[in-house]
């Protein structure tokens, strides 16, 4: 189930708790939890609906402009039944903490095992260890070149990272992956890390998709305390950062009790 980021930002703050969608059959059950950029969201509820019967308070808490506009929304595929499915934020992702925790020794030999037989049962070989290296060696690097590095088609790539955030090695980022600290220790082997550039100190921004994300980067702002002190104009002027951005970036700002400042005044 897709849901915008916008959305998933109202529903973290409480503010959309509904969504409505058009399926041949219900795709989500109640007790579904999905991760999302923002934790968990779970479903409370999935029903059947006739369209006639939606509220102007319904589209408030799907996070519509409006009824008319939800209505708009819904208008694609109105060969399909609608449903209202009921959500909720259900917590932060459970993979943040354990990517953050170095493994014991015992974890340890239990993740190399694991890595053992997720290469076993690959048709192209061991892939696990040189998929670890190559994100050490290049944080922050497009997954189709990396892919390329490797010889291999992005998305097949892409799956069996993903395999690897599962066991909390990796993270995921708007441009590229980089290792996380339990995912260090498993790359050196135990042994005490070695030295790695350090990441950008401060809060890391939210995802904002990766033309927005390389417009802030190239401007030198890689955290929510940096964008903090550019007014939202100049912001809204580098190319690649849209309405949508600006708006994920409104919410994260407020969540850490920062906000943009206004325009700049040139004084002659």
């Amino acid at each position: 189930m897709m849901i915008r980021p916008v959305e998933l930002a109202g529903i973290k703050a409480g503010a959309v708790d509904l969504a409505f969608r058009r399926w041949d059959r219900p795709r989500v059950v109640v007790g579904t939890r999905m991760r999302t950029a923002v934790g968990l969201i779970e479903v409370t509820s999935v029903e059947p609906v006739d369209e006639a019967a939606i509220t102007e308070d319904d589209a408030r808490r799907a996070g519509a402009a409006s009824l008319d506009a939800l209505r708009r929304g819904l208008a694609a595929r109105a060969d399909r039944p609608l449903f209202r499915v009921g959500l909720r934020w259900g917590g932060e992702d459970p993979r943040i903490a354990l990517r953050e925790r170095p493994p014991t020794d015992a974890e340890l030999a239990e993740i190399r095992a694991r890595l053992d037989r997720l290469d076993a049962a690959s048709s192209i070989g061991p892939w696990t260890r040189q998929t670890l290296a190559i994100i050490d060696r290049s944080p922050e690097v497009r997954a189709p070149d990396l892919a390329a590095e490797l010889g291999r088609d992005t998305p097949s790539f892409k799956r069996d990272v993903r395999k690897l955030k599962e066991l909390g090695l990796t993270e995921s980022l708007d441009i590229g992956y980089r290792l996380s600290p339990r995912g260090e220790a498993v790359v050196d082997g135990g042994a005490p890390s070695r030295r790695r550039p350090a990441p950008p100190t401060g809060t890391r921004l939210p995802k904002i998709g990766a033309p927005a994300t390389r417009a802030l980067t190239a401007a030198g702002l890689t955290t929510l305390e940096a964008v903090a002190g550019v007014p939202e104009q100049e912001l809204a002027a580098m190319h690649g950062v849209g309405p949508i951005a600006l708006k994920t970036l409104r919410a994260a700002l407020a969540e850490h009790g920062l906000d943009l400042p206004a325009s700049r005044v040139d004084h002659q």
